[in-house]
């Protein structure tokens, strides 16, 4: 059934200029259709129904063995191993960065971390009198600058409607990062990711309007047991569930976006807020997860809020996911856009490290890999990657084709005729997708730099890994020391062999040197060129 929720009013002034220009657009890919094509009986260009719809659905902090067809034992995720077995599973395929907003950004944008713009998860500053006008608790992320072309502005030029359900990150409203000025017509959920960490807010966003949800009160993402509170008392975690259940209305919204839609094309992109803690899912989707395993309660403290069965809730929240996939799939399916609709999973980065939440080597989160949300190793970075077009990719087929979240832009662009942005760094991997492995381009190397977690530097170059570690550290002696992995010997990068291969680490060296791209912003420490390229 669909959501009800009340919608409030706010001020538009900030927002008339970029409505007028939206509008402008509009007509002006709506007459060059008219001229460059015919139209059909239905109103549509012949141009515009020969195009996929494209949907893009994203995990948030998704291990890369929390799904069954990765490996997964304990969680049940039916849902997604079918799409794995009605399409394509990629086993090398990383995300754009080691935490939410720069790998986001990455996705969007298709440059790969050494030139994208954001590349940590800093809140902005925002214009003088810009919260007053919303009513922002957030601030946001760092926005995007408005020279940055995302997926949704590029598909624009084929007359797609656009929406993006879920979690932002890349711009508060007003702000050049704001979705709706980078080419959604429909944004809605949080744009903000501090308030993406509660599932029972108060309040979610449409457009830049906010949408009243009835959790009464609010429930915060981050909380701890009342004094006195007994923690092995159920009646103790009351106050940590909400009525009202976020991911509930993200996914109606979406699902009426490709009602509303059905005539095409449209592109989705739904980056759903599940598994991020905190640890809030409903009671009736809890149930087959309890009584399974040993617990220890979590009571909150320093991370996130409190909760009695913490497994069961981590596990049931990935399943919570798999259903919304599949009522994805549902729908598409009795629209009768099963099969020109391509459709993508994956994670914006690896497990959580917060292991008081979420027990990852309980789960087997990362499988093999070494690292964890945050880290530049395998387990932070490589993740899920799932593709399923009916007709046009081959049913269970598994890729090792070494991809990453820049190549999801050219990819898009390939298999609907846009024409992507000249300066990004991503390669398509449509060739793969569709059984052309021949005309398949591959990468000479990946690249990622994140200015977090002490400063770090990563390549992948054939099988070999590269990485740089507490560049920022003090007292670091060497903060342009050089790890080096063969993950073909070595998966779980426990065996630095630098020593014994000096001329692959001199060529990681000059690649980190040259890919990296200063950013005032976001800054590594100054690499001097000499002794990063000897």
């Amino acid at each position: 059934m669909d959501c009800m929720f009340t919608v409030v009013n706010q001020p538009h002034s900030d927002l008339l200029v970029s409505l007028l220009h939206r509008i402008a657009t509009l007509i002006l890919i709506a007459v060059t259709a008219a001229v460059s094509t015919c139209p059909s009986k239905n109103g549509r260009c012949s141009e515009l129904s020969s195009v996929p719809n494209i949907i893009l659905i994203l995990a948030d902090d998704l291990g890369y063995a929390e799904l069954g067809c990765y490996g997964q034992q304990k969680i049940k995720t039916p849902n997604l191993d079918r799409m794995a077995a009605e399409g394509m599973r990629f086993t090398q395929h990383y995300c754009g960065n080691a935490v939410c907003a720069p790998s986001r950004c990455v996705l969007m944008t298709g440059k790969h971390a050494g030139h994208a713009y954001v590349r940590n998860n800093r809140q902005a500053t925002l214009p003088e009198g810009l919260s007053e006008r919303y009513g922002f608790e957030f601030p946001g992320q760092e926005p995007i600058p408005a020279s940055d072309v995302t997926i949704a502005e590029m598909l624009k030029q084929k007359g797609y409607a656009t929406a993006a359900v879920g979690k932002w990150g890349l711009g508060q409203f007003g702000t050049t990062g704001d979705p709706n000025r980078q080419g959604f017509d429909l944004f809605f959920g949080y744009n903000c990711q501090a308030h993406a960490h509660s599932f029972y807010p108060g309040h979610l966003w449409r457009n830049g309007e906010k949408v009243r949800l009835a959790n009464d009160p609010p429930i915060p993402g981050h909380a701890s047991l009342a004094a006195g509170a007994d923690p092995a008392d159920p009646a103790s975690y009351a106050p940590f569930k909400g009525q009202d259940y976020s991911a509930d209305h993200m996914i109606d919204v979406a699902l009426n976006f490709i009602r509303e839609n059905k005539d095409g094309p449209f592109f989705l992109y739904f980056p759903s807020t599940i598994p991020h803690v905190a640890l809030h899912i409903p009671d009736e989707e809890l149930k087959p997860y309890l009584d399974k395993w040993d617990e220890t309660p979590f009571i909150g403290g320093r991370g996130y809020t409190p909760h009695l069965t913490p497994r069961a809730a981590y596990a049931a929240m990935i399943s919570r996911l798999d259903k919304d996939v599949a009522r994805i799939f549902a729908t598409l399916k009795q629209l009768g856009l099963d099969e020109n609709t391509l459709v993508m999973f994956s994670s914006d980065n690896g497990t959580t490290h917060l292991d008081r939440e979420v027990d990852a080597e309980f789960f087997e989160s990362v499988g093999p890999l070494r690292g964890l949300k945050g880290s530049l190793y395998e387990g932070g970075i490589r993740v899920p990657m799932i593709a399923r077009w009916p007709g046009k990719i081959a049913a269970g087929t598994v890729t090792d084709h070494l991809s990453a979240f820049w190549d999801v832009m050219p990819t898009i662009a390939a298999v609907t005729g846009a024409k992507p942005p000249a300066d990004i760094d991503g390669i398509s991997f449509a060739p793969t997708l569709l059984g052309r492995p021949a005309k398949q381009k591959e990468h000479d190397y990946l690249y990622w730099e994140f200015a977090a977690y002490g400063g770090q530097q990563a390549v992948r170059m054939g099988d070999w890994k590269a990485v740089r570690q507490d560049m920022l550290r003090r007292n670091n002696p060497d903060p342009l020391k050089i790890e080096l992995y063969n993950l073909n010997d070595d998966i779980g990068e426990s065996h630095d062999v630098a020593a014994e291969h000096p001329e692959i680490v001199k060529k990681m060296r000059k690649i980190m040197d040259e890919a990296h791209v200063p950013n005032e912003v976001f800054p590594l420490p100054p690499i001097d060129k000499k002794t990063a390229s000897r």
